[in-house]
């Protein structure tokens, strides 16, 4: 009996300290938002719900039995979340506001409906075994939640929005969380984790198989190579016209005479002197 709540506990204590890392994750994402003084392109619908999840594992765990170590973590994760949706807030658009604003409503509203119907009508282990069911049923839908991310890998063949660190140490918690509620004999922490054992190492085998995308190369046409076999030295093309150009240019000597420099131009130029001379004459 002792070594089976010895185990117990440590099962209980390293579930504490790896959800304390998994909730201490999101703080790169808000330290950028500090330094952006802007919160565009993030959303607060998943710390809103890890809010929300947190206040129903409380309130459970006050009921139950030998639960401190789900109060300490739910009371850490509380924190946590509330100082993230406080940052958020502080640097969101008036858009974004108002959809928290709607969210944290609808918290406090489902929160307070759950506390007033479980105290009024139920008590003892009644009251512990439908508020355990409630906290089961809710996580089990934040567990089906990565699905979506699951399923925007496979289209995109991209783990950019899926990091491995954070997938292990999900995995890793749920581990923890199922042999503490197998040993302390609790479903209700006990069942949720197996699902969020089995969607962990789902996105573990995705974050392999992805993580070296194959880049598509598209080889652009080598036109310095095509482009000499196609281009005409005009430079040299003009000297070999130019060779072939007999330019006369005449030259008058002391006396007056025309004098050529080739010698071949020297009678059809006289001709035509000939022939000017006589249309003077007519």
């Amino acid at each position: 009996m002792a070594l089976h709540m010895t185990w117990m506990f440590a099962f209980g204590l390293l579930g504490n300290l790896i959800s304390c890392l998994v909730c201490l994750a999101p703080m790169p994402t808000f330290y950028q938002i500090c330094q952006k003084k802007t919160s565009e392109g993030f959303q607060s619908i998943p710390y809103v719900i890890a809010l929300f999840s947190a206040m129903l594992w409380l309130f459970y765990a006050i009921f139950n039995e030998d639960a401190i170590l789900l109060i300490t973590i739910n009371s850490f994760a509380f924190f946590m979340e509330f100082g993230y949706i406080a940052v958020y807030l502080f640097y969101a658009t008036k858009k974004d506001k108002l959809l928290t604003f709607k969210l944290l409503l609808f918290n406090i509203f489902g929160f307070g409906l759950i506390c007033v119907l479980t105290l009024f009508l139920t008590q003892g282990q009644k009251r512990v075994h439908v508020l355990g069911w409630i906290c089961m049923l809710f996580s089990l839908c934040v567990f089906v939640a990565p699905l979506f991310i699951v399923g925007k890998v496979i289209r995109t063949k991209s783990v950019e929005f899926m990091p491995f660190s954070l997938s292990f140490f999900l995995t890793l918690s749920a581990v923890m969380w199922f042999f503490y509620g197998y040993l302390k004999k609790d479903q209700f922490v006990a069942v949720p984790n197996i699902l969020g054992f089995l969607f962990g190492i789902i996105q573990m085998l995705l974050y392999v198989i992805y993580r070296n995308p194959k880049k598509i190369v598209v080889e652009e046409p080598k036109l310095h190579q095509e482009l000499p076999e196609h281009i005409v030295d005009i430079k040299k093309l003009g000297a070999a016209i130019w060779s072939e150009i007999n330019v006369v240019v005449p030259q008058l000597n002391d006396c007056g005479k025309e004098i050529f420099e080739d010698p071949s131009a020297e009678e059809p130029a006289m001709k035509a002197k000939e022939a000017m001379n006589a249309t003077n004459k007519i």
